[in-house]
């Protein structure tokens, strides 16, 4: 190892050499400093050890013969965005589809601090003993300034985490409406194709932009605390119109009143509001998820929905017109996508913002010229001609 140290590029100029930070040269070899080099010639072989490259069909049969190493893989290749990667996900899962669907979506949402990671480790060891095999695609917050993420919800969950018959899968939100990675939808078929028949998606709760997660999952579940405001209050959190359950959380020891006087409170501004769910009724609920209990009665509450639904064929509905709407959705990303790397737009695009900065262009103004460049026109001394 080298004893020689020096500033990092991005250390101040004026700090001077009251600027404590170096970086120090690293070792050579592997990991830890052990070389994987034990021959005796000068020359080092180059070779290195790479992962055996997998087809669609072996990433399926993996999938579908319930090796979790190559779940973890599959979940990986459908959240990439290398397009040779996107290609590939999408053959994986034309295999996998016909295994779908079989599962009971569930999306859980609240605000942060409200519990949600120790509600769904205890519901989820509460369905392993009832027999279920249960996935839980937790989505972590994403820096806005750095763009990373802790990704720390597994390391909550340790009890679920050591269950074979749990899968978790934290993912980044990378600032997605209402918290949901963008690949949540696929990633939830590869789990359901694992044979995993409860899927949990655990939603950053930041908003009301909580659409996303009710757009793809069959049951919303809203947590709550008590002392939160009253009914009036509550008709105004217009989350409330989406949840098919509202349950007051950690409604244990001195807190147990002050949970069972909230939820008569959201159960009153419930009666208010259009039903989530054509046929269904929404409630509100208490329960303890550090305690576990109230734990049983919640999950009753979701078999009688499916039920209900299922009954009715609201359920099988709500599932097409998710599936419609998802299309609708990949359209925008697209054509956003599009948008952003077309070179006519690039070139133009520096000058309007700061047109628009300074207050020279009204905001409509600089879209609409940006769209025309787009769709294959240019303005040349302030008139339209075709490209």
């Amino acid at each position: 190892m080298s004893n020689k140290t020096k500033r990092p590029e991005w250390a101040p100029e004026e700090g001077g050499n009251g600027f404590a930070c170096r970086v120090m040269d690293g070792v050579e070899g592997g990991h830890d400093g052990i070389s994987s080099y034990t021959g005796t010639g000068s020359q080092k072989p180059a070779n290195r050890y790479r992962r055996v490259q997998l087809s669609a069909e072996n990433y399926a049969d993996g999938v579908l013969n319930g090796n979790r190493a190559i779940l973890g893989r599959a979940i990986t290749l459908v959240e990439s965005n290398a397009m040779a990667h996107v290609d590939l996900a999408q053959d994986v899962l034309k295999i996998l589809l016909p295994h779908t669907g079989k599962s009971m979506r569930v999306g859980i949402t609240g605000v942060p601090g409200v519990g949600k990671s120790t509600f769904i480790e205890a519901l989820g060891c509460y369905l392993l003993e009832r027999g279920h095999r249960v996935a839980v695609l937790a989505v972590d917050p994403s820096s806005i300034i750095s763009g990373g993420s802790i990704l720390g919800d597994k390391t909550r969950m340790e009890l679920l985490g050591r269950d074979e018959r749990c899968f978790i899968r934290p993912s980044p939100a990378g600032g997605t409406l209402g918290g949901v990675a963008r690949k949540t939808r696929e990633t939830m078929l590869v789990c359901e194709a694992a044979g995993f028949d409860v899927i949990l998606v655990e939603t950053v709760g930041v908003g009301q932009s909580e659409v996303a997660v009710r757009s793809m999952v069959d049951f919303f579940l809203l947590l709550m605390l008590a002392g939160a405001g009253d009914e009036l209050q509550g008709i105004k959190k217009g989350i409330m119109e989406l949840a098919d359950a509202l349950v007051i959380n950690k409604a244990d020891g001195n807190n147990k009143i002050f949970a069972q006087t909230a939820r008569n409170e959201y159960e009153r501004a419930l009666h208010y509001l259009q039903p989530a769910t054509e046929g269904w009724v929404s409630h509100a609920y208490t329960c303890s998820a550090a305690k576990k209990q109230g734990i049983d009665n919640i999950w009753n509450v979701i078999e009688k929905f499916r039920a209900i639904t299922t009954k009715s064929g609201v359920f099988e509905k709500n599932r097409r017109n998710q599936n419609v709407k998802w299309v609708h959705e990949m359209i925008g990303e697209h054509l956003r996508s599009l948008f952003a790397k077309h070179p006519e737009v690039i070139k133009i695009l520096s000058d309007i913002e700061e047109a628009v900065a300074d207050g020279t262009m009204p905001a409509v103004a600089a879209v609409q010229q940006l769209i025309d460049v787009f769709e294959g026109k240019r303005y040349m001394d302030g008139k339209q001609t075709r490209v």
